[in-house]
Formats: structure tokens, C-alpha cells, sequence
């Protein structure tokens, strides 16, 4: 175990932890794509590590899969350790504030603040996404179903929540299945859509999705280094080729992308993309590397996890 107390990250190792593989020499869709992220504006913001005052001598974090951010400053991890809870509220000086959820989950995947500020979880194995108070009160249970057995490696589930201006809640389903779902607030199934495949509606391995302020929807396509854009009904609108992107966030007239080349190995150097939601046009970015879930701040700077070397990053602006 490889401990950084005082302030820094604790860390178990595990097979997450192995060293990346060497990275491929690049193709030419991956020069292509770099040559379109080097054409656009690099961003003022620098990664830091992400720091967490351990609450307990035997405190420790497994992988952070995801990472969100409320509305009053507080940072919400979802880890995958048997060390902590899953759910582990910080403070802004990363303080842990509250943690709950052992028990709850298979494979935490992702974590979601929506803007009345209650957390979603969305577990890749058990096909649960739940609805918590900010203080960790279960105030929903949402079992999508649906899910094969056995589940090989335990991921065969959801990936990721949105929220709809009308409470509606759309979630992707995007391991073993190749669909988008749509709940009311209250837990009501309103519609799926989406098939396997290539062609437009259709997923290999549906990572993300968001909705912007206009109600449209964006669903990351990882395997097919895309992402697909939509109305709500599951219209296909349209799609982006910005490579195996693996966590989305909307930001006003923009999409944040966490992504990198699809060929090479996952958590290798990529980018965070800021694009124009209207134009599909990227305006500006930053190099990152181990992208998984990542969040947008009210203040503006960026939180991605788990990050290089398994430590989560917050992107703050340079003077």
C-alpha cells in the first residue's frame, strides 16, 4: 500500500494500479484527431492534484471512478476501494465531510449532483441507480433490469445519469446493453431507445450522457469514438468524432469532452474538450490523462478522475 497522509490522497494498489502498456504508434485517424485539437485554443488551467485529508488511520481510496461537484463547493467521489465508503463527500480544502453507501454497490460507476442538489449513482454491475439525499439518505431506487448472467468482469450495466429541464431523468445503459432509458422523477419508466451497432442510434459501449440547455441529449459512444446527439424522443440529431470519450458534462453553450485517442490503451493521455454545442467545433482545451467521470465547478475549473497514476485532478486557472 503506497500511503500519502497530511493532506494528500490515500491509495491502496491494486491490478488498477499496474503500469499502462506502451503506447501504440498513432494512426491516422489519431493524427487526424490530434492535428484538430492542436488547430484550437489550449486553456489557462492547470492540473493539480486532487487532495483528501484522511478521516481515519485506515482510510483508503480504491480507484475514483467519477467525480461531480454541488452547487455549494462540495466535491463528491465515487471509489471502488473496501477501505472507505463508496459516496465520499469533501469540503473544498478536502476535508471528508460525510461518505455512506457500503453495501449498496457491485461496480460504482457513476456520480451525478442534480440541481437541487441530490447525488445519483449509477452501479455498472447491479443495474441500480440511486437517488440520495446531500446527506446520504436513499430517496430513490431506480432497478433498470434487464442485465445478462453471470456478468463477466462486473460490467454489464449503467454508466451514467442526465436530467431533463422537466425532471425526467435519462440514463445510459451501456455495458452489456445498447440503450438510452428515460424516468420520471418519481421512478416511472417512460421510454428506451437505442440497438448495437455502427450506424446512427446505435452504441458500442454507451459511456456518458448529458442534456444541454437547449434539451438536447449527448450520449458518448466510447467504442465507436463518437458522440451521438439527439432529441428526446431518441431523433438522431447528429455526431461528433472527437475519439473514445468517456465522460461528458454540459456547460452552458458548451460540452465538455473527457477524452483521448481510441486506439491507444484506456486512462492514456487525452484531452478535456471544451466544444461549441451549436457549431461542433472545439474551443478550447487541455491535456489529460486517466479521464474517466469529470465535472465542471461554479467557479469554473475542471474535476476529472481517476486521473494520472489513480489521483484525481482539479484544473484550476493560471494567473
Amino acid at each position: 500500500m503506497r500511503v500519502l497522509m497530511s493532506g494528500l490522497l490515500v491509495w491502496a494498489t491494486s491490478s488498477l494500479g499496474a503500469q499502462a502498456p506502451a503506447p501504440k504508434p498513432p494512426d491516422a485517424a489519431e493524427l487526424a484527431l490530434r492535428a484538430v485539437v492542436a488547430a484550437a485554443p489550449r486553456l489557462p488551467l492547470e492540473a493539480t492534484p486532487l487532495t483528501v485529508t484522511p478521516p481515519a488511520p485506515d482510510f483508503a481510496l480504491g480507484m475514483v471512478s467519477w467525480i461531480a461537484s454541488g452547487r455549494d463547493g462540495t466535491t463528491y467521489l465515487l471509489q471502488r476501494g473496501d477501505k472507505a465508503d463508496p459516496v465520499i463527500a469533501l469540503d473544498r480544502n478536502g476535508n471528508v465531510l460525510r461518505s455512506w453507501g457500503k453495501g449498496l454497490y457491485v461496480m460504482p460507476h457513476a456520480i451525478r449532483v442534480d440541481p437541487q442538489g441530490n447525488v445519483w449513482t449509477a452501479d455498472a454491475a447491479s443495474s441500480h441507480v440511486i437517488k440520495f439525499s446531500p446527506e446520504g439518505q436513499v430517496l430513490l431506487d431506480i432497478v433498470v433490469g434487464g442485465q445478462p448472467t453471470p456478468c463477466a468482469n462486473n460490467f454489464c450495466s449503467t454508466t451514467d445519469i442526465a436530467f431533463a429541464a422537466n425532471g425526467h431523468v435519462f440514463i445510459s445503459d451501456g455495458y452489456a446493453n445498447a440503450r438510452v432509458l428515460e424516468y420520471t422523477g418519481d421512478g416511472r419508466k417512460v421510454r428506451e431507445w437505442g440497438t448495437p451497432g455502427t450506424g446512427p442510434g446505435q452504441f458500442m459501449l454507451l459511456h456518458s450522457i448529458q442534456i444541454d440547455a437547449e434539451g438536447v441529449v449527448y450520449v458518448a459512444d466510447r467504442e465507436n469514438g463518437r458522440i451521438q446527439r439527439f432529441d428526446q424522443t431518441g431523433k438522431f440529431l447528429g455526431e461528433w468524432w472527437y475519439g473514445r470519450t468517456f465522460g461528458l458534462e454540459a456547460d452552458g453553450a458548451f460540452m465538455w469532452l473527457a477524452t483521448q485517442p481510441v486506439q491507444q490503451a484506456n486512462l492514456s493521455p487525452g484531452w478535456l474538450l471544451k466544444v461549441d454545442a451549436k457549431t461542433g467545433t472545439i474551443a478550447g482545451w487541455v491535456p489529460s490523462t486517466g479521464n474517466h467521470g469529470m465535472d465542471v465547478t461554479t467557479s469554473g475549473e475542471l474535476l476529472v478522475g481517476p486521473g494520472p497514476s489513480r489521483v484525481p485532478q482539479r484544473f484550476r486557472r493560471v494567473p
